[in-house]
This record gives structure tokens, sequence and C-alpha cells, in this order.
């Protein structure tokens, strides 16, 4: 066997071995633009959000986490508040989320691969939902002013992405 063949069948043996892992739905957090004086201060481009800063029972979406592939974190309504042993809000704690993408409306692209430190019940949730603005007022935004709407949603161009589907609420 030729060195070329053995190479070949070695790499075609390793690649089959790989399973494509995704990061949708594992925890994060959320972060916003650093001002000048942070960035300074701490050297940083992207500040963590603090609970403080979020709507309770709101969709929110974070680009720039480091700690997802497609740098996306996103916080649905249902996504539980960091809390203070008494069970009230922790207003200073960092606002957590989890991991998301861009994806295509209808499609089946969300699907939680990897289950481990995902909150319960999220997995059964995911799917493709739009949470931001729909499509024609994006692009009306974008045509209008494209520096105010880069600086807003960076190179977003879709309202749809990978996030729990609101949970029903119970009747009392």
């Amino acid at each position: 066997m030729s060195v070329r063949t053995a190479l070949l069948m070695s790499a075609a043996l390793l690649l089959g071995g790989c399973e494509v892992s995704s990061e949708i739905g594992k925890e994060c957090t959320l972060v916003r633009k650093a001002s000048a004086e942070e960035e300074t201060t701490f050297g940083r481009k992207f500040m963590p959000i603090l609970e403080k800063e979020v709507a309770p029972k709101q969709d929110f979406i974070s680009f720039g986490s480091i700690e997802c592939e497609d740098l996306i974190c996103v916080r649905d309504a249902a996504f539980p508040r960091a809390t203070n042993e008494d069970g009230t809000v922790n207003q200073n704690a960092e606002a957590k989320g989890y991991c998301s993408k861009e994806c295509v409306e209808g499609s089946n692209a969300c699907e939680v691969k990897d289950t481990s430190g995902v909150l319960e019940g999220l997995p059964e949730r995911m799917g493709c939902r739009a949470l931001l603005l729909d499509q024609d007022t994006l692009e009306a935004l974008r045509s209008s002013d494209e520096a105010f709407y880069r600086r807003t949603f960076g190179e977003n161009n879709s309202p749809f992405f990978c996030a729990g589907a609101p949970v029903a609420q119970s009747s009392n």
C-alpha cells in the first residue's frame, strides 16, 4: 500500500468517527457592547448584562457571547432569572441565557444534540422562531440607516433564531 493511500484511508477513518457537535441550548451570559470608558477600564469589548437590565418574561437576544460558537445568546420569556436565597431576583447577577444560532423558519436546525448542562425542558421547547422585528422592518431599518443597523444588529439579517417556544400560561 502506498503512503498516499494509507494517508487517505486514515483521514477517512478519522473523519468518519467525528460527530458534529452543537452548543445550542448550552448556558451563556448575555452581553452588550462596552462603552468606550468600560473598554478602557476593563479591557474588553463586551460587558455582561445584569438581571436588572432585562425585563421579566420577555425574549432577549444578545450578540457577541464568546461562550457560543455563533456568538448568539438568547433568553426566552420562560428562562429562570438569577435569584437570591430568599427567592427574590438578584438584580446585580449576570443575566444568563442559552446559545442559539440563526435559522430558517420551518427548519429543524434547532435540535439540542447534547443535553448535558442544558436547562430541563428546553430541548422539547426548542424551535426556529422570530425573536427580533419582522423581516420587512429589519430590511427597512437597514435601508434607512445602515450604520445604526450594524451597531444594533451586527451582521444579522434574519429575525429567526433557535429559541424555546413560549410556555403556555396555566389558567387558575
